[in-house]
């Protein structure tokens, strides 16, 4: 067998390309984080997740809210079968919330808020017609509900002013720079604000319960 033998300035040469190599890969992996963070694609990161665990919240409370509406429904309908027409609009209310809730490739803010605002007005709407019932205004059953109802109404808006502010810091930073620099080329968009778009369902009356 015969063996290749290296002149000794050969393998020094050798010897010092692995070693440039080695302290090479060393100074990247150094550099890396820094420039990673210089050029704020780890913030990017960190405020979209932020703003999407905010969306997580909205979407929690508001499933939750439909939720008890077929309940507040069937409750209503004991005592006042003959108001079908707003008990109607307030199962049609739900279902556009649920609909928006399970929107193929997830919900949309804007929509959400279209028709959370809807099922809002139309609860409004039962709120007065429940105002000729005095037998149902002192239901149990029914006192329950409006309770629930009203504290995650009150959940709901907590979770909108957590999220619109986490996306306010996040749209706010891509577009500094030299992070829009990095958003653009990672693709990172602005995210959409949790708000009513339509002027009908903006002008929804609030549902008050114990008036």
């Amino acid at each position: 067998m015969l063996r290749t033998t290296l002149p000794s300035n050969a393998r020094s040469v050798s010897g010092g390309v692995r070693g440039l190599l080695r302290r090479t890969a060393v100074m990247a992996a150094l550099v890396l984080p820094l420039s990673m963070s210089a050029c704020g694609y780890n913030d990017i990161q960190s405020l979209d997740e932020q703003a999407a665990q905010a969306k997580q919240n909205i979407d929690a409370q508001l499933q939750r809210r439909a939720d008890l509406i077929p309940n507040l429904v069937n409750t209503v309908k004991g005592f006042a079968a003959q108001e079908e027409k707003v008990l109607t609009e307030v199962t049609q209310a739900r279902a556009g919330l649920m609909g928006a809730l399970q929107k193929p490739g997830g919900s949309d803010p804007t929509e959400l808020a279209n028709a959370n605002a809807q099922l809002t007005g139309a609860l409004g709407r039962l709120t007065i017609a429940v105002e000729a019932y005095p037998e149902l205004k002192s239901n149990e059953n029914f006192l329950r509900l409006q309770d629930e109802l009203t504290g995650t109404e009150n959940r709901i808006a907590v979770s909108r002013t957590d999220y619109n502010n986490a996306v306010r810091q996040y749209n706010e930073y891509i577009r500094k720079f030299p992070q829009v620099l990095t958003a653009k080329a990672t693709g990172a968009k602005p995210r959409v604000y949790f708000e009513v778009t339509d002027s009908a369902a903006r002008s929804a009356p609030t549902v008050d319960f114990n008036k």
